[in-house]
């Protein structure tokens, strides 16, 4: 069976086509940049490899020239759209309607779209990529796989907000978490390589959304992000954790509008807020080049990062390894530097010589004498997206 998968990005489009069971990579690829200063597309099927520059506004028109690269007659990997049997979507955002993978129908969609508001970034590119392959794709099972499945097993006391009992139980107010596709790959394979399943993990995703979790005995037992993805870590364009009085002073003090205010703190904070740049790469540059700006936004997004390692350490009660992973933990040896430092209470002992590399596989990169793993562990969302999906299409038939 062939399935293609969609991981949609707040400002990238990641692609893969499978042959399943096998998990044989047909062909895959990458848009980034999207809605940025030189957007690129990255094809790679067999020997033919393909690096282009272009205009790329939106989710949309990126999803538009990935299908023209599949059924290209020089380089394509398929004849026919007809030949993909499914499509599997990441979604970040399912809110208390959806806990496990879901074939898609349009009332699955309607009530994605009725959570845009909480994941603003994430959930509409989401969508959009859904309706596109929609098009693309007629013969196809759509396929949707949530960011908030792999958080299902924090305990209350982790996921519980301490406002009135009714906004959990009548409104379903809670933290979810994100990015739980990521973190469930990186810790299995983790705790493959520890090669123990009592294990107490922390899981750092570093992309343009950022988010760590806890991760005890396989399981997820508190992360980063909440009830939306803006929370925690600081992100490319998100703020991460703010004192709430600050929202308040805004509007009450300063004029703005509460739109205006959400706007702000999803895509106007963050290292785009504090540098100007929103790119991680953009900012170690001018970091480099003397920029006093991007310097210390570099040294609060470690700070937070190190913050969050001491709680999650405290919550399991011990620490066997931290995971860097998502595209800025797997090549930036600048961040995996800075939040290693200094960490020496617990247990974390960076070997700078090794972490001087853009892992493509597991690859430790603490001292012998560290009592805690490092461990780069390069993620790959679409081959479990796409194990997800197969299984899926597989009960169904069953069923029937």
């Amino acid at each position: 069976m062939k399935v293609l998968v969609i991981n949609s990005g707040s400002s990238s489009i990641k692609y893969q086509l499978f042959n399943m069971p096998e998990e044989e990579v047909i062909c895959s690829g990458l848009v980034e940049r999207i809605g940025l200063n030189n957007p690129e597309i990255h094809y790679k099927s067999g020997n033919d490899k393909i690096d282009r520059v272009c205009d790329i506004p939106n989710h949309k028109m990126g999803l538009e020239k990935v299908v023209k690269f599949l059924l290209d007659e020089e380089f394509g990997v398929i004849k026919s759209t007809s030949e993909i049997e499914a499509v599997g979507h990441r979604v970040v955002h399912g809110g208390s309607s959806f806990s496990n993978t879901t074939i898609i129908n349009d009332e699955v969609k309607s009530k994605i779209k009725e959570l845009f508001s909480l994941a603003p970034q994430h959930n509409p590119p989401n969508y959009e990529g859904i309706v596109v392959a929609e098009k693309m794709f007629p013969k196809a099972k759509q396929i949707a796989v949530f960011d908030t499945a792999f958080h299902q097993t924090m305990p209350v006391e982790a996921y519980k907000y301490s406002i009135p009992n009714k906004f959990l139980e009548e409104n379903k107010i809670r933290k979810y978490g994100f990015h739980g596709t990521s973190h469930k790959y990186v810790s299995e394979k983790a705790i493959e390589y520890l090669g123990t399943k009592h294990s107490k993990i922390i899981t750092i995703h570093l992309g343009n959304g950022c988010s760590m979790t806890a991760v005890k005995n396989g399981k997820s037992i508190d992360t980063t992000l909440g009830f939306g993805p803006v929370t925690g870590l600081i992100m490319g364009s998100r703020s991460g954790d703010i004192d709430h009085a600050i929202i308040f002073h805004l509007v009450n003090n300063l004029g703005y509008k509460l739109d205006e205010v959400n706007s702000m703190l999803q895509k106007e904070s963050g290292m785009l807020g504090l540098t100007g740049f929103s790119d991680l790469r953009d900012i170690e540059s001018e970091a480099e080049n003397g920029n006093k700006e991007c310097q210390l936004a570099l040294e609060m997004n470690a700070y937070r990062i190190k913050q969050y390692i001491g709680s999650y350490t405290a919550a399991m009660n011990g620490l066997d390894a931290i995971v860097f992973t998502a595209g800025i933990g797997e090549n930036s040896d600048i961040i995996r530097k800075l939040v290693c430092t200094n960490m020496e209470y617990f247990g974390i002992d960076i070997d700078i010589e090794k972490n001087k590399v853009r892992a493509k596989k597991i690859t430790e990169i603490n001292t012998l004498n560290s009592k805690t793993k490092i461990l780069i562990v390069p993620t790959n969302e679409e081959v479990e997206i796409a194990k997800q999906s197969f299984e899926l299409i597989n009960l169904e038939v069953k069923k029937k």
